[in-house]
């Protein structure tokens, strides 16, 4: 596949027919997850018949044996050894196995965001429940510049701080933090930080390297496009063996990153995971920053356009290089909720309604099978649908 530019249509509506068609709904919530390239579709299927050939044999002796290939693959687009890598089944298994493995002890301090996903803050909460840490919030606002984000976790970092936690791009709005910055100024501090990157890798380049973070997690089902069920946890080499396990190993020590890995869930679906070496190669053939400058482009494209419907408010820092797929916006005087659902129920197009703290609106996250054309049926629509609610509210 010949590297693209952005804007390049042929090369887009190939990409485009690499993947299924979405039916019934026009799918603008691929933040929660993205679907498959057909390659690696059939690759799923292929496995999970051979696996039923012999179940016992081909799922360990047959199916397995490429995983170190697939994780040298994954190394390669994270940037990391592959004997840093562990798989899993998503981010929140991957953040728990963090969350919970880093040994603490009570009067240490852990600190969080808002923002955080809210699975992860109840983790952290739990631990503080139950072993007498201390979760600490940084307050700031997601529409804040890089420096006062930055500032807000300063403020609280205390000689008795352990943990940073950091959210490299909100789920809620697509607000990217300075992560690499931040993870600076946990190291300087003696921290350790857990970076939840579940919405930034494969939707724009990522180095683990670069970051200079102790734990890395994703979901390799949302934007690399392997099967639902995937996940990725990397682990800086000189924490691994401090970090307990999620789950007991089998077998005994010494395991390394293997501790962390599926191999201890006891059976698992294997055939999902042979999805993800060709997830994998067809994300690098069109490469991240490829990716990452055509969901940019998208979603440009749509806010442009939607910015004349009255009420129109965005929550998503916009004239940014970090701007990827993922934004949200409201409409004023409207419940976000019933927009959402007429949208869906009338014009057969799916977003996703998020609430936290004082937002409310609805995200959008198109991938790069998306067409232009399809955005405007989409503000086409949501333009319908707000006259018709601002109609029916005079």
């Amino acid at each position: 596949m010949a590297s693209p530019t952005p804007g390049q249509d042929d090369f887009w509506e190939h990409v485009r027919a690499a993947y299924p068609e979405q039916q019934p709904l026009l799918n603008l919530n691929n933040a929660a997850v993205s679907p498959p390239p057909l390659v690696v579709e059939q690759a799923t299927v292929d496995a999970y018949r051979l696996v039923n050939r012999n179940p016992d044999r081909n799922m360990w002796s047959n199916l397995d044996l490429a995983l170190p290939e697939a994780k040298a693959e994954l190394a390669e687009l994270i940037d990391c050894d592959p004997g840093e890598i562990a798989l899993n089944r998503n981010s929140t298994e991957g953040l728990c196995t963090a969350i919970f493995g880093i040994p603490l002890a009570a009067g240490d301090q852990v600190v969080i965001s808002h923002w955080d996903y809210p699975s992860v803050r109840a983790a952290w909460f739990q631990r503080q429940e139950r072993e007498g840490i201390e979760v600490v919030t940084a307050d700031y606002d997601l529409m804040d510049s890089d420096d006062e984000i930055v500032e807000a976790y300063a403020a609280v970092l205390t000689p008795r701080t352990r943990v940073l936690q950091i959210t490299h791009m909100s789920h809620w709005t697509g607000r990217v933090v300075p992560a690499k910055r931040l993870c600076r100024l946990a190291k300087d501090n003696g921290t350790l930080t857990v970076v939840d990157g579940a919405q930034t890798f494969a939707q724009m380049p990522v180095s683990f390297r670069d970051l200079d973070c102790d734990f890395f997690i994703t979901s390799l089902h949302k934007w690399m496009g392997a099967p639902v069920g995937n996940g990725m946890l990397v682990v800086r080499e000189g924490v691994i063996d401090r970090t307990w396990p999620l789950l007991a190993p089998f077998d005994p020590p010494p395991l390394r990153v293997d501790k962390f890995d599926h191999w201890n869930l006891g059976t698992y679906n294997s055939a999902l995971q042979a999805g993800i070496l060709p997830a994998a190669r067809f994300h690098r053939e069109i490469g991240a920053r490829a990716v990452h400058a055509r969901v940019r482009e998208l979603t440009r494209y749509w806010v442009e356009r939607a910015a004349a419907i009255p009420g129109f408010r965005l929550h998503t820092p916009l004239d940014t290089e970090t701007l990827g797929a993922v934004s949200l916006f409201s409409v004023d005087g409207l419940d976000a909720r019933a927009v959402e659902q007429e949208l869906r129920d009338a014009h057969r197009v799916h977003v996703k309604y998020r609430e936290v703290r004082h937002l409310s609106g609805m995200r959008v996250s198109p991938h790069i099978y998306l067409r232009e054309s399809e955005l405007d049926r989409f503000v086409d629509a949501l333009a319908e649908v707000v006259d018709k609610q601002s109609a029916g509210r005079s």
